[in-house]
């Protein structure tokens, strides 16, 4: 089922991995004290096509949340995808931030 996907957080080189099939999307992060800077976004346009994208996102935003840091968006695809979902996630960004 597309919503039981499982996300790797790869330390090594800083990035949320989704692997489906031979594809792999990517968001690249760096940590700074409680908080995670979601970088850059990754995504081959077939994994795009069968609508792993939102999914993809929200997984990572749902282990930052777990996580008890804070979140903020600098790749554009991850800032239009909070700015969508603001009202769920508008805790995840830290004091002082908005979008």
């Amino acid at each position: 089922m597309i919503e039981d996907v499982q996300i790797t957080d790869n330390e090594f080189l800083r990035q949320f991995e989704l692997e489906v099939g031979d594809n792999m999307a990517r968001i690249e992060y760096a940590l700074q004290d409680r908080k995670i800077f979601l970088t850059k976004y990754d995504m081959p346009q077939d994994m795009e096509d069968q609508g792993f994208r939102d999914i993809f996102i929200k997984a990572v935003f749902e282990e930052v949340k777990e996580r008890g840091i804070s979140l903020v968006p600098t790749s554009p695809e991850i800032a239009g995808f909070m700015r969508k979902n603001r009202r769920v996630y508008k805790d995840l960004l830290p004091v002082g931030i908005s979008l």
